[in-house]
């Protein structure tokens, strides 16, 4: 009925994750861990682990989790259900950039023109 503009569920759902990040640097912080680090000690491609904070990888998750000694599910609550269990597909809000959106016109993002 209402648009997303409306509502601002594009706005709490955004807020959320950046809270989710915020936690999770925080932990990492107290723990003197940085990304580079759990990806060299997990044996990551560089890089990993940061997109992995911003936007689901399972590897990456599953790396922060375990350098932290938290399991993924309490980490990233918009990535897991309350079950454990984790989300797939993944919600186009759990990505920076929308990626898995469809477009306007109804194609996919990855459909040719």
């Amino acid at each position: 009925m209402h648009s997303d503009t409306v509502t601002g569920k594009r706005d709490r759902a955004k807020d959320r994750r950046l809270k989710e990040v915020g936690r999770i640097r925080d932990l990492l912080a107290r723990k003197e861990l940085t990304l580079a680090q759990i990806d060299e000690d997990y044996h990551l491609p560089r890089g990993t682990a940061g997109n992995a904070v911003h936007e689901p990888h399972l590897a990456g998750e599953r790396a922060i989790a375990a350098a932290l000694g938290r399991r993924p599910e309490h980490l990233w609550f918009s990535r897991y259900r309350t079950d454990g269990t984790r989300k797939s597909p993944q919600p186009a809000e759990n990505y920076r950039y929308a990626r898995r959106q469809t477009a306007v016109d109804g194609t996919s993002c990855g459909a040719a023109a």
